[in-house]
């Protein structure tokens, strides 16, 4: 799994199409927030979602 930086101040567009591809694709993709970091995957989609579960060892949903 590629790691892309992004400057939270100037965004390069090509970086948030980049992850907005992999997640339309079925694709989970891992971000940071304040404290820990987070997966992220289409919401609407039951495999990407799957996907999250299995990725942080819960049962299934």
């Amino acid at each position: 799994m590629p790691i892309v930086a992004v400057d939270p101040r100037r965004p390069e567009p090509a970086v948030i199409d980049r992850a907005a591809s992999r997640i339309r694709a079925g694709e989970l993709v891992a971000f940071p927030t304040e404290t820990v970091y987070g997966l992220g995957a289409a919401a609407l989609d039951p495999k990407a979602v799957a996907r999250i579960y299995a990725a942080k060892g819960r049962p299934g949903y």
